[in-house]
């Protein structure tokens, strides 16, 4: 099973706190438990990960999947790229 992007970019750049494992870390759980913490606090501390990292990160998701995105929102995700519209639309 390949593995998603974000994933793989963080094998690849030796982001130190993704688990290989499929399981859940220690560190995750107990706060979760221990703090009652949402999981997604816990993992996204875990990870070392600011709200606003993962809101952009979320944001990005949700655009790349819309199928005619507005002008203003291409604009918006091509001013973040670095490139042009017309880029986009090609």
């Amino acid at each position: 099973m390949p593995r998603p992007p974000l994933e793989e970019y963080n094998r690849l750049t030796g982001h130190p706190r993704i688990p290989e494992s499929p399981y859940t870390p220690f560190e995750v759980v107990t706060r979760h438990i221990d703090e009652g913490i949402s999981k997604a606090k816990a993992w996204r501390e875990y990870l070392g990960l600011t709200q606003q990292q993962v809101a952009k990160r979320a944001a990005l998701s949700k655009l790349e999947k819309q199928k005619r995105p507005r002008r203003a929102t291409l604009e918006r995700l091509a001013q973040a790229l670095g490139i042009s519209v017309e880029q986009l639309r090609g």
